[in-house]
Formats: structure tokens, C-alpha cells, sequence
């Protein structure tokens, strides 16, 4: 990867008591570093990378005016981390299950081309004319049939890797702490 291709994205998060429960689902009764993420913190998160490219590097800037706001921090990197990673599972299954529903398709419309194209000739050997009519119905058909999954294979695979990289990324972007102590 070239340093040129790539560029830095910064996810700033202040870091202070009350700021923190707005960091976190506010029904959520687990300790700090097990709770849900707000929906508003994960969009300011998404938000914050809008223009990733696929060699961008993400980081956190975390920021604190009180020392003893950085207590906070770890339990806080660790609940981002922990967000992302099951949102990249869950990434990860629905790109499984579309791998899977794309080739079971593609093998059940070649099943049927390989069907009409192999008995459906053998039915009208006698009939010339009628013979080559459906045989170029046939060839229509196996192209309309097949183009689904051939284009669904080729084509729409790649937003599913690049969520999977990005909430990879964000699960093990690089934390700095910035200290803005008074």
C-alpha cells in the first residue's frame, strides 16, 4: 500500500463524566465497558468516515480536560471495539448468505438451461423449422435466465467487502489521547 493512496481519518471524541452517557444507550444497565452504543454515537462515528477510500487508516483523538477523565477511556475504546466487531460478523454472515442464495441460484438456472437445452431438443428431432424456432427461444431464454446470477456474482459482492473492511477497521483503529488539561 502506498502512503499516497492512503489517508488518515481521525474519529474526535471528547472524553469527559458527562459527556460519556451520551456515548452509551442510556437503557442499557451493563457496566461501562459491556454497554450498547448510542444510535447517536454511531452515526457521529459513520458520519466521521464518510469518505473513506479502501486504503484509509482510521483513528480515535480522544480528548479529555481532566486527568482524571482518562479512566474512561479504556472501557470506552473497548465498547466501540466491541460494537464494530459484531457489526463485522453480522457483515460477514449476510455476505455467507448471499454468496450462498447467489450460487444456489446460478446452479438452479443452469440446471434448467442444461434441462431444456439437452431433452427439449430430443422432443422436436422430426419438426425442422420448429426445432431451430425453439432452439433460439431456448438460447434467449438461458441468457435471461442466467443473467441474474452471473451479474449479481460479479457486480454486488463488493459493498458487502467494503462494510466488512471498514467495521474491521473501525474495531481496530489506533487510539491517541490528546490531552487538553488546563
Amino acid at each position: 500500500m502506498s502512503e499516497a493512496l492512503s489517508s488518515n481519518i481521525c474519529i474526535y471524541i471528547s472524553l469527559d463524566r458527562e459527556s460519556l452517557n451520551d456515548y452509551f444507550n442510556p437503557h442499557d444497565p451493563g457496566p461501562l465497558y459491556k454497554r450498547q452504543l448510542s444510535h447517536a454515537f454511531e452515526l457521529y462515528i459513520l458520519n466521521s468516515i464518510s469518505s473513506v477510500k479502501r486504503y484509509s487508516i482510521l483513528s480515535y483523538k480522544i480528548s479529555s480536560k481532566l486527568e482524571e477523565d482518562k479512566q474512561y477511556t479504556e472501557p470506552l475504546i473497548y465498547a466501540i471495539r466491541r460494537h464494530f466487531a459484531e457489526k463485522k460478523a453480522v457483515k460477514e454472515t449476510e455476505f455467507e448468505k448471499f454468496k450462498r442464495r447467489s450460487y444456489l441460484l446460478l446452479f438452479f438456472s443452469l440446471s434448467i438451461v442444461m434441462i431444456c437445452h439437452g431433452f427439449l431438443p430430443l422432443l422436436l428431432r422430426g419438426a425442422n423449422q420448429i426445432g431451430s424456432g425453439v432452439s433460439n427461444t431456448l438460447d434467449v431464454f438461458s441468457w435471461v435466465i442466467l443473467w441474474r446470477p452471473i451479474d449479481q456474482l460479479i457486480f454486488y459482492w463488493n459493498p458487502y467487502l467494503k462494510e466488512i473492511s471498514i467495521m474491521d477497521r473501525l474495531a481496530t483503529g489506533k487510539v491517541t489521547f490528546i490531552d487538553n488539561y488546563s
